[in-house]
This record gives C-alpha cells, structure tokens and sequence, in this order.
C-alpha cells in the first residue's frame, strides 16, 4: 500500500507541475520554486536501513526508524514515505534552501552518507514584447519578465530557433535583440530558469519599408531601404522572401537604364505640365483683372448734374458823345450763353464796354 501511495505522489509531482529531484546521488542539486512543492528521492532500501537522519546545519530535521517516522521538524508542510523513502516538502520558502545530508544506520553502525544541494527560485509570472521601428527599417525587439530569479533568454521565429544573421544586434539569448529589415514572421520570446518557463509572441512585419532601387541627383542609381512615404524617384523590386540561408546575404539589383531614362523622361513631362497648367491660371487672372477695372472707369458718377442751358436778352448801347464813323441802328442781338453754375449779373467798367441786363430763363 505505501508503494502505491509512493507512486501517486511521484505522478502527482510530474502532472501538477511539481519539482522534482533524485538525491540519491552524492553532491546532487535540486531546485524548488518559491511558494512551489519539491518532491525529493532519498535513498533506495528503505526496509534494509534501521534508522537514518536527515539534516540542515547540523539541526536535525527528519529522523526514521524501522520504516517508521520518529520525529519531523517540518511536519506542517513536510511529508516523508517509508516505502519508497521521497520527501515531499510544501510552501517552499527562502530558508529551505541550503545543504542537506543524510545518513543512514544499520547493525548500530552508519553504512551511508551523502548530501545534497536544495536551491529555492523564484518562478516567472509573466513575459511581455515591446518592439520598435528603427530609422533604417530594422526593428528593436525587447523581451521583459516579471518576477524569476536567474532568466534566461531564447528566441523562435515561426517555430524554428532565430538564425544569427537574422539579427543585427544581439544573440539569440539576449533580452533584447535587433532584427534586419527584411526579417518577418512570429517571433516568440521564452523566459524561464530551472523551475519555470513562460512565453509570448508577436508578429513582426516590414515597418513599412521596401527594398528599392533609388535614383540620385547626379542620376546614379543606389539599392537601399526606403520608407513608403519617401517612395521618390524610386524603382525596384521587393527582396526574395527570407529564409535562414539568404539572411545577411548580399543582394544583387540590376537595373536596365532604358527604364530609368524613361522614367526620368515621365517625371520631366509631368512637371512641364503643372508649370504650364499654373502659367495659364495667373494669365486668366490678370485678364480679368484689367476687363474689371476698365468696367469701373467708364461707369457714370452718380449725382453729377446735366447741363443748364440759359437764355439771356443782352441790349447794346452806344455811350452817348462817342463818334461813330458809320450809322448804327438800334437793334437788340438775342444770344445764347451756357452756364455751368448759376450766373451773376457782369457789369463792364473799361471804355467802350457794354452794360447788359440778364435774365435767366429756360
């Protein structure tokens, strides 16, 4: 029955994710997480042994005799079986860990010594991705952890292990890594130590850039990485897929200058056609412009007032003791005379002036 009762224990410690650890080896090191459960193998021939000890410090912490539990320091969360002679110690604790030994009496004589090493861990809880575009189109992965003592680091992309010329800084167990420009897929990032493991994943895509052939003032023509939003003068075509082989490996562009000429030849054509198009607007402009004024000038004052046409009866009378040389007929001469504001009477004073009388009329 207690070997049953010893084998549920072992299947329970594998499917509840406890630790395990065989201390029947001399010097052996076993690991225990934090607040976690370890189940501890310590020694075979159980049934043979009269008595044995376990100790921590030379502080007595276990001690059987004839199969039969005698005395158990940490009961409370402590339970050891006889028949298979494994430990299962709950609620792990900091000041668990430390250098145990063992020893074991038969015939009132110790046969048998060994120890080992039990180091208690904290397990990671979490893991989580930051990644971040860079000025060249490469990409700043960041993997960070919450809690774990001692993490350790290591890095899939699409299921297989990240090949180093994927990367551009940074190895494949670093924390953070830099990734080359044409490198997509799911990256899974794993954080674990000797008594956990956690992963996350992310999917990594081009930042937007694309592999081009680009076209300088000088009409050069320089393959590189170019943004989708500074896509000028540029021709080429999308590197081939990436593949652990090709990563990191030069790649030959070739361009034919036919088609580079043509395209410059395009680019001319269509700025010729955005500077006649703004030529004509301002034309238009300046036609109307003058059509507008000149309207304006030719366009009658208001209030000003027509013309008055004013009749006058003017009467001419020779100064008496004037001689004349030939007869003069009284005679009355009507004329017409235009005011352009409402007359005054004139009267002339030099010699041989007339007097005249004047009467407005209509």
């Amino acid at each position: 029955m207690e070997a049953v009762v010893g084998l549920l224990v072992a299947f329970l410690a594998v499917s509840c994710g406890m630790d395990t650890c065989d201390g029947r080896q001399n010097g052996t090191q076993c690991y225990g997480a934090l607040g976690g459960i370890v189940v501890i193998q310590l020694m075979d021939n159980v049934l043979e042994t009269e008595q044995y000890t376990w100790t921590k410090n030379k502080t007595q912490i276990l001690r059987v005799r004839n199969n039969t539990v005698v005395f158990n320091l940490i009961e409370d969360r402590a339970v050891f079986i006889p028949s298979d002679g494994t430990l299962r110690i709950n609620n792990l604790s900091r000041s668990d860990g430390g250098e145990y030994v063992l020893e074991a009496y038969k015939d009132g004589k110790r046969f048998l010594i060994q120890s080992l090493q039990l180091s208690i861990q904290a397990p990671v809880s979490s893991v989580w991705l930051t990644s971040k575009c860079l000025s060249e189109g490469e990409m700043r992965v960041s993997c960070s952890s919450q809690g774990g003592d001692s993490p350790q680091y290591s890095w899939t992309l699409d299921g297989r292990a990240l090949a180093d010329n994927e990367l551009l800084y940074g190895n494949n167990e670093a924390e953070i890594i830099t990734l080359k420009q044409n490198v997509v897929g799911q990256l899974r990032c794993s954080v674990g130590n000797t008594v956990s493991n956690v992963t996350n994943s992310t999917t990594i895509s081009s930042c937007g850039f694309t592999y081009m052939n680009c076209t300088s003032v000088n009409g050069t023509h320089t393959p590189q990485w170019v943004h989708q939003d500074n896509i000028i003068l540029c021709t080429g075509t999308t590197p081939p897929p990436v593949t652990p082989n090709t990563v990191g490996k030069e790649t030959n562009v070739t361009s034919t200058s036919g088609n580079n000429k043509n395209d410059d030849q395009g680019y001319i054509w269509i700025m010729a056609g955005v500077l006649s198009g703004i030529v004509i607007i301002l034309v238009i402009g300046v036609i109307l412009f003058c059509a507008q004024k000149k309207k304006q000038n030719n366009k009658p004052e208001e209030g000003r007032d027509d013309p008055e046409v004013t009749y006058a009866d003017i009467t001419i009378t020779q100064r008496r003791g004037q001689q004349v040389q030939q007869r003069l007929e009284e005679a009355v001469e009507y004329g017409q005379v235009k005011f352009t504001r409402t007359p005054q009477q004139n009267q002339l004073t030099d010699d041989g002036s007339m007097y005249a009388m004047v009467r407005k009329g209509r």
